[in-house]
């Protein structure tokens, strides 16, 4: 019998890591510049954050993929590998990456540090609460979300409309029944009855203010113009009406700072911030970015999902807020995932060849190359390799890309760790140094909201035609009546299609786009638009991965992947 497979989370626990102000000396990272959280995890000081101010940056490189499928793309695994690689080939580089949350670890996901010889350690701590950032989040949220009732109950000075309130409490689970709840039950020392709402953490305006923030300065002065809900004149009404900036950013002072952790090749990550892409702009934060650019040649970042989502909103939204400019986009694929948007949807049959399913699948691919290729930047498409991959189906991927005026690599950083990462890193590379990017965003600020919407719908899903429900009609005229029509959108779609149906695989034609409800993250400084059915706060499945986590008598965590 052959040796038996580990799963992520062993080889993760076999791995020896260095000591995490080690991995700091190869990026001359003083010692007084670490703040720890044990051995291996540490954040840097606010003080060495302002001495990288004056440092040249280095490139930047996006990493994204297709649609996600059950058959899996990979793309942290392979973000993670290509840093790795980098490191093999003798280059200064930096993966800066999101955190995970504990909703999908304990949902579907089980985990969110990459995979096989391609992942971020240590892998447990970094999946359940690593340096507490996002209980700081949820914390600084909920302070504010007492605030305003407690405001209510004690008179109600500034005449806030119950009705109007439009701030929800939050917490890092996906948790169904939370969605619509009613509080203020009980006698009137209990507070005002009124309905109200939980988002799961990521996708707070909370956590996006803290990923777009510049330092400290600019964190306050977002908190500030939250708004938490309309008083009885139809006004705005602020964090910062309620006097809750400062205490609020006293629990965000230490969640500011991005984390340094390490992959298993010692190759340094910033993780900082984790909003979802799906119902939020999925990116993680300006400040761990720019620093890994301060304090590297190549910095590698990936967006969430697929480059519907993701990658637009890194473009359209924290590009274009921090003035970030890529050099180069690397578009994660599989046969297997391109198979399953071909119509084979069998998990059993995903690792037979089927060249008919990946003919009809690849349209997916083809759809965000096109996408990439809008923001003028440069894109190789990465193939995560499989076992199961045939040299027929891989040849065909290569010659389809290349037809398209992509570069193309296989990757098998899962099996390989950096060394399967060299060829992609090799070709990266050489984009970077033969191509130059033109970025761009897609749509300009003066544009309506409606019109921005409706470009991103267009331009980006393929969709034929946009309908607006009479809710949102009435809520981009508010806002733009309330001064916020120059602002970039944020899109919530469900991640599955490039359409509002998740059913829809591959690169559906003839459908429509339903936009139903608009609202403001004033403090973010974008307006969200969700569409279809989408949800802000996420629910548990049949047989959630909670099931197969477990500790046992030694305190070894068991059914993270």
């Amino acid at each position: 019998m052959g040796e038996k497979k580990l799963t992520d989370i062993e080889i993760a626990q076999r791995a020896v890591l260095e000591p995490i102000g080690k991995v700091a000396q190869s990026l001359d990272v003083p010692e007084d510049a670490l703040e720890y959280y044990g051995k291996y995890k540490a954040k840097l000081s606010e003080d060495y954050l302002a001495a990288l101010k004056d440092r040249p940056e280095g490139k930047l490189i996006l990493v994204t993929a297709i649609n996600p499928t059950p058959a899996g793309e990979g793309k942290t695994t392979i973000s993670v590998g290509l840093g790795q690689a980098f490191g093999q080939l003798g280059k200064k580089a930096v993966v800066a990456l999101r955190e995970p949350s504990l909703g999908p670890c304990f949902g579907i996901k089980g985990g969110a540090a990459g995979g096989g010889y391609a992942q971020v350690v240590p892998m447990e701590e970094l999946n359940l609460h690593f340096t507490g950032d996002f209980h700081a989040v949820t914390s600084a949220n909920n302070l504010l979300a007492a605030l305003l009732d407690n405001h209510i109950q004690q008179g109600n000075e500034l005449q806030i409309d119950t009705r109007q309130i439009v701030w929800k409490r939050c917490m890092d689970m996906n948790d169904r029944v939370l969605r619509n709840i009613v509080v203020g039950l009980g006698s009137r020392l209990d507070g005002f009855v009124r309905e109200d709402h939980f988002v799961i953490t990521v996708a707070s305006e909370i956590m996006a203010i803290l990923c777009l923030a510049e330092d400290m300065k600019d964190l306050k002065a977002r908190l500030s113009r939250i708004i938490v809900a309309y008083n009885m004149a139809g006004e705005p009404v602020t964090a910062g009406d309620l006097k809750a900036v400062g205490a609020m950013a006293a629990l965000l002072k230490e969640a500011l700072k991005p984390n340094l952790v390490q992959t298993l090749e010692h190759t340094p990550v910033l993780v900082h911030g984790g909003p979802f892409a799906n119902i939020a702009h999925g990116c993680n934060s300006v400040r761990a970015t720019r620093t890994a650019l301060k304090m590297a040649d190549y910095c590698i970042t990936e967006a969430g999902f697929g480059a519907d989502l993701g990658a637009e909103k890194f473009f359209d939204i924290k590009c274009r807020m921090a003035g970030l400019k890529p050099d180069a986009a690397v578009l994660v694929a599989t046969v297997r995932a391109l198979k399953y948007n071909g119509g084979e949807t069998a998990g059993e049959n995903l690792g037979v060849e089927n060249l008919d399913a990946l003919k009809k699948g690849i349209a997916n691919l083809e759809k965000h190359m096109e996408n990439l290729q809008k923001y003028g930047v440069p894109v190789v498409v990465a193939l995560n390799s499989f076992v199961t991959d045939t040299q027929e189906e891989i040849e065909y991927v290569r010659d389809f890309c290349i037809s398209k005026g992509c570069e193309f690599a296989v990757a098998d950083v899962w099996a390989h760790g950096g060394e399967g990462g060299i060829l992609l890193a090799q070709k990266v590379l050489r984009i970077l140094d033969t191509k130059e990017s033109d970025f761009h965003v897609l749509y300009e600020d003066s544009l309506s909201l409606e019109e921005k919407m409706q470009t991103v719908a267009r331009e980006i899903y393929g969709a034929e035609r946009i309908v607006f429900s009479a809710t949102a009609k009435r809520g981009i005229q508010r806002l733009e009546e309330l001064g916020f029509g120059n602002m970039p959108v944020c899109m919530a779609k469900n991640q599955y299609s490039l359409s509002d149906n998740p059913k829809l695989l591959g690169r559906p034609k003839g459908f429509e786009i339903t936009i139903r409800e608009v609202y403001v993250s004033a403090g973010a400084g974008f307006v969200v638009a969700l569409t279809g059915d989408v949800v802000t706060m996420p629910a548990l499945s049949k047989k959630p991965a909670a099931y197969g986590i477990d500790v046992d008598d030694n305190g070894v965590i068991t059914g993270l992947f």
